[in-house]
């Protein structure tokens, strides 16, 4: 096998293994509710995959943008407005976030 598989392999045996003898006393309280967690859970997925998404444009794009620039400097400004285009997807990401976790 390949060291990195090796590494991965025992990086996820670990935390298998050191998570399963975790116990928490639940609260009696009526405030913690279901819905609360499924919130949280919707406003991490909402910011979680809107970051990849936009990491992974940003990549694309910049590598692209880099090519571009240095054959030709004059369209610089166009690189960064499309830079921008992608970033803003994260930003939809945050204030989807904050959207949900304001209900």
């Amino acid at each position: 096998m390949k060291p990195i598989t090796l590494v991965l392999f025992a990086i996820a045996a670990i935390s298998v293994v050191g998570s399963t003898g975790l116990a928490y006393a639940a609260e009696d309280d009526a405030s913690s509710t279901g819905s609360d967690s499924m919130k949280i859970l919707g406003a991490g997925l909402a910011f979680g995959l809107a970051a990849f998404g936009a990491g992974i444009g940003l990549g694309q794009v910049g590598a692209a943008g880099l090519a571009v620039i240095s054959e030709n400097p004059a369209l610089q400004s166009k690189v960064f407005i499309f830079i921008g285009m992608v970033e803003s997807i994260a930003i939809y990401g945050i204030v989807m976030m904050f959207i949900i976790l304001g209900q």
